[in-house]
């Protein structure tokens, strides 16, 4: 594994960059549309922009790492992420921000592409799953200090503005002076969101329900803190206490489930995120029991991503696995891009404690949609549910870090005699 991280350090720094400056930008973003007077719904609108990047990005950052290559590709993007986070500073107006969130979000989903592929090329079968997960490690960390950032300067100058462009600048530097030569790069045939639906419905829909969740916690969540916190200092722990949540989760939570069932994971999540969404409308704000409970939120809401996507594995063939990812990215980014939009006009309306009552009819449609299906379906037997041999994957690329599909079926297979094998010698053991 040591060698394999050896040739990938400097696309690991690289992120590592980009993500504390996609932490810093998401939340400086939020609290500033705030100080300029812009309603609610219109601060939605701008915010959602970012998740409509990713979703077209992660369609056309392929093609353009096919023509150009990697290395060109993280440049060029990392460059139009620049000049996009210095337009915000030097332009206030929220449709000119939708427009730049835009390109941000084509601009990062192009960062997922290229380090998640280059990753894929360098690690084996064996070393994958660590590889994959200490870059998540590295994504949600970045991310979660990005968030402390904003106190180093006042929101309403333009500092923070070139402070992220900064940030993003150095992010370039390893990437470039890299002598390891780029990968080579394809992409896997798809399977349809209509054949997706017919193999697992609740990883379908619920993988797009998770993604309104998801964007609307990282979309809304600087909005409503900024309105219901004293300070930045507070901001910056509220938004942090996600991320927070989901490191501490995502092993043990993917742990259960390879023991249980995803089902019962999946209901159960989604049963902790909304007794959480109503402990923090209730809770005095900015209280220690406060950023607790936010933090068991995200460590519930964050991880139900991945096993999503472990759901649609259980009943798909080793071989489908890979081509069915792009159609999982697909509902993931609609459900992303509608949901701030759809619960900031609730907020409008209703007040910004909507923010967490929003969040918790999405994890209440889950629930419901996964009591339907384990009525109307059995459940794969837990010793026929292949464990997790990839690490949790939050970011909405998934297509793209995946193995070819006959090496990954392999993989599979091999993974699966093992534990077969681990499972009699136990037995045995018991006996």
């Amino acid at each position: 594994m040591w060698k394999d991280l050896g040739s990938s350090w400097a696309i690991l720094l690289g992120i590592g960059f980009m993500m504390l400056a996609n932490g810093l930008q998401g939340t400086l973003l939020g609290v500033r549309a705030g100080i300029e007077g812009f309603s609610t719904f219109n601060t939605g609108i701008m915010m959602s922009g970012y998740f409509i990047g990713m979703f077209v990005g992660s369609m056309i950052a392929p093609w353009l790492v096919n023509r150009v290559g990697h290395i060109r590709v993280f440049s060029a993007l990392a460059s139009l992420a620049s000049i996009s986070i210095l337009f915000h500073g030097v332009y206030i107006d929220p449709w000119l921000w939708m427009a730049m969130r835009v390109l941000t979000g084509i601009s990062f989903a192009g960062f997922y592409v290229v380090t998640e592929s280059w990753l894929n090329d360098r690690a084996s079968n064996e070393t994958r799953g660590k590889i994959l997960s200490i870059y998540m490690v590295i994504v949600t960390g970045s991310m979660g200090v990005g968030q402390f950032l904003l106190n180093l300067a006042q929101p309403d100058a333009i500092d923070l503005f070139i402070l992220i462009s900064v940030i993003i600048s150095f992010g370039l530097i390893p990437i470039l002076l890299t002598v390891k030569p780029a990968p080579n790069f394809s992409t896997s045939s798809k399977i349809s969101v209509a054949e997706l639906y017919r193999a697992s419905p609740l990883a379908t829909i619920g993988n797009c329900l998770t993604g309104m969740a998801h964007g609307t916690i990282f979309g809304l969540g600087a909005i409503y803190a900024s309105q219901v916190l004293v300070d930045l200092k507070s901001v910056s722990l509220f938004m942090a206490c996600f991320l927070i949540g989901s490191l501490i989760a995502q092993w043990p939570v993917g742990h259960i489930s390879d023991l249980v069932g995803r089902r019962v994971v999946m209901a159960g999540l989604s049963v902790i995120s909304i007794v959480c969404c109503v402990l923090a409308v209730a809770l005095a704000k900015g209280s220690l029991i406060f950023y607790l409970v936010i933090t068991l939120l995200g460590g519930a809401a964050m991880p139900m991503y991945s096993i999503c996507i472990a759901y649609a594995n259980d009943r798909l063939e080793p071989h489908q696995i890979v081509g069915a990812s792009g159609s999982l990215v697909m509902m993931s980014g609609f459900g992303a891009m509608t949901g701030p939009i759809l619960i900031a006009f609730f907020m409008e309306l209703f007040g910004m404690e909507y923010y967490f009552w929003g969040i918790a009819t999405v994890f209440g449609m889950i629930f419901f949609f996964t009591l339907i299906r384990i009525g109307s379906r059995a459940a794969v037997a837990i010793k026929d549910q292949p464990m997790l041999i990839v690490g949790p994957i939050g970011t909405p690329i998934a297509e793209f870090i995946a193995p070819d599909s006959i090496e990954y079926a392999e993989a599979v297979a091999k993974h699966e005699v093992e534990q077969l094998d681990l499972r009699e010698d136990i037995t045995e053991r018991q006996l």
